[in-house]
C-alpha cells in the first residue's frame, strides 16, 4: 500500500467508495464516474502498477473480475498499462462494463456499421488485419472511465457523444 495512491486508501477503508464485492484479496467497487449503469473497478489489495507488472496479482484480479462478468449477458473486461494506453490511476485495476446491443458506447474495434468499409480518421477499413503484438510503450486498449485519474469519463463522453454525431 502507497500513501498516495487512492485505491490503496479505497482497500485500506481511508477514503469513501461504494463496494459492490469483497474477497479476501480483491474489491470491486463502483466508479465515481460510470459509462454504464454496472460499470465496476475489480481492484487488488496489493499495490501492483499495472497488469505487466506482477502476473499472480493480475491473474487473481482477472479471476475475480471473471466472476463478475459471468452473472452478465454481455460485457467488456478492460485494462490499461501506461499512459499512452489512458491508464490515469496507477493500482491495478479492471473495468467490469456491461454492455447491451445499441448502447453506443463505442470501442476503437467497433464497427461503425455493418455496411462501412471506413473509419473516419484512420481511413479504409480491411476485412482481415494481421495481428503484431505491440512493443513495449505503444499504444493500447481504450480504458472506460472511472473519475478516480485526470479524466476517463471525460473522455469517453466524447467518444460516446462523437459516435451518436
Amino acid at each position: 500500500m502507497t500513501t498516495e495512491c487512492v485505491f490503496c486508501a479505497i482497500v485500506a477503508g481511508h477514503a469513501p467508495a461504494v463496494i459492490v464485492r469483497h474477497w479476501p484479496d480483491t474489491i470491486a467497487i463502483r466508479p465515481l464516474a460510470p459509462v454504464v449503469a454496472g460499470h465496476v473497478l475489480v481492484i487488488p489489495h496489493a499495490h501492483v502498477a499495472d497488469v505487466g507488472t506482477d502476473p499472480a496479482v493480475s491473474a487473481a484480479a482477472m479471476a475475480r473480475a471473471a466472476e463478475l462478468a459471468a452473472e452478465l449477458d454481455a460485457c467488456n473486461v478492460i485494462t490499461s498499462r501506461g499512459t499512452a494506453a489512458t491508464q490515469t490511476v496507477w493500482h491495478l485495476h479492471l473495468h467490469v462494463v456491461p454492455r447491451a446491443a445499441g448502447d453506443g458506447l463505442p470501442l476503437p474495434w467497433t464497427p461503425l456499421s455493418r455496411h462501412s468499409h471506413e473509419h473516419p480518421t484512420r481511413g479504409p477499413r480491411i476485412a482481415v488485419e494481421p495481428f503484431s503484438a505491440p512493443r513495449r510503450g505503444d499504444g493500447g486498449v481504450m480504458a472506460a472511465g472511472h473519475g478516480y485519474g485526470d479524466s476517463g469519463a471525460a473522455r469517453a463522453q466524447r467518444a460516446m457523444s462523437a459516435a451518436r454525431a
